[in-house]
């Protein structure tokens, strides 16, 4: 499966890539982007590598790594990250806005344009999201997404769903 433009009213998802680092490590300097996944701001060449790792693809083919940068329309800055591991019928979402862009929503409408874009593969029956607990924005922007949570736990967090076809 290969990432796409998905465009939303406000934003474009674009597909990532290595040339976004430096814009990206500004995006996501803040440490309280951290708070509940862990680890620490990256430098722009150390995102440059890891973005180069995403794009260059899992190493298992059976499971796909689908990412995208958040471009708002109405200045072109990039605000945020969403992506997508698909293993068979099953999509993980997870999602980044920057500090200074939190609190309009942004979240919510990257999450529900790829979810929208995830439901439309015919091959996609479930999509999921982990979320710690007391992440209060994380759980609201699933909730607008259309996931909720399911009572299971892995890794500390709760796993919110939403099946896109029976």
């Amino acid at each position: 499966m290969d990432t796409e433009l998905i465009r939303t009213a406000r934003l474009d998802l674009v597909p990532l890539s290595a040339a976004h680092a430096e814009e990206m490590a500004t995006v996501l300097s803040s440490p309280a982007l951290h708070t509940f996944t862990g680890g620490a701001p990256l430098t722009p060449a150390a995102l440059r590598t890891r973005y180069e790792r995403l794009i260059a693809g899992s190493p298992d083919p059976a499971v796909s790594w689908l990412n995208w940068v958040l471009r708002l329309h109405t200045d072109a800055r990039l605000t945020g990250t969403a992506q997508a591991t698909v293993t068979g019928s099953e999509a993980e979402i997870a999602w980044v806005v920057g500090a200074p862009w939190q609190g309009r929503g942004l979240a919510s409408e990257a999450a529900q344009g790829l979810v929208s874009w995830l439901t439309a593969r015919p091959a996609i029956r479930t999509v999921v999201a982990h979320i710690h607990p007391d992440h209060h924005a994380s759980a609201a922007v699933a909730t607008a997404a259309g996931l909720t949570p399911t009572g299971e736990w892995q890794d500390g967090e709760i796993r919110w769903q939403r099946a896109t076809r029976p």
